[in-house]
């Protein structure tokens, strides 16, 4: 005779299922988890002029703001603002698939050369265009 396995009901729980957490993308529910709210993704680009807008949001971040306060920037706020950086890329490179690592890598470092090239822009503008005689 063959054996019928009988179906154990599975106990009722307390709490209710949230169904539409599920539907959420990996980000969104890991973020919810921790604490954080996800914001609405923000484009990189201007809709208008397809100029990156990321130095806008960084204009925008309490240690960025905190650091320019005064106007100038000492060794103790860049060392901060590196171990910052330090700290998410420790967390997000190893997340990132294979295929997407190399142009990650690539986005943040053009991304850095522009800003470099935007700064020293800035400053040969800024520039005096004539020589003092005096």
């Amino acid at each position: 005779m063959a054996k019928t396995k009988s179906k154990a009901k599975p106990a009722k729980t307390a709490a209710k299922k949230r169904p539409a957490a599920k539907h959420k993308p990996a980000a969104v529910r890991n973020s919810a988890k921790s604490g954080n709210r996800a914001s609405p993704r923000s484009s990189w680009l201007d809709a208008d002029s397809h100029q990156p807008v990321i130095d806008r949001y960084a204009r925008r971040l309490g240690p960025f703001v905190e650091a320019m306060a005064d106007g100038k920037i000492d060794e103790a706020e860049v060392s901060a603002q590196e171990k910052r950086l330090v700290k998410l890329m420790k967390e997000i490179e190893p997340a990132l698939p294979p295929a997407l690592h190399p142009k990650v890598t690539q986005l943040l470092c053009e991304l850095t050369a522009y800003d470099l090239m935007r700064i020293l822009h800035s400053m040969e503008q800024a520039r005096p265009k004539t020589v003092f005689q005096g």
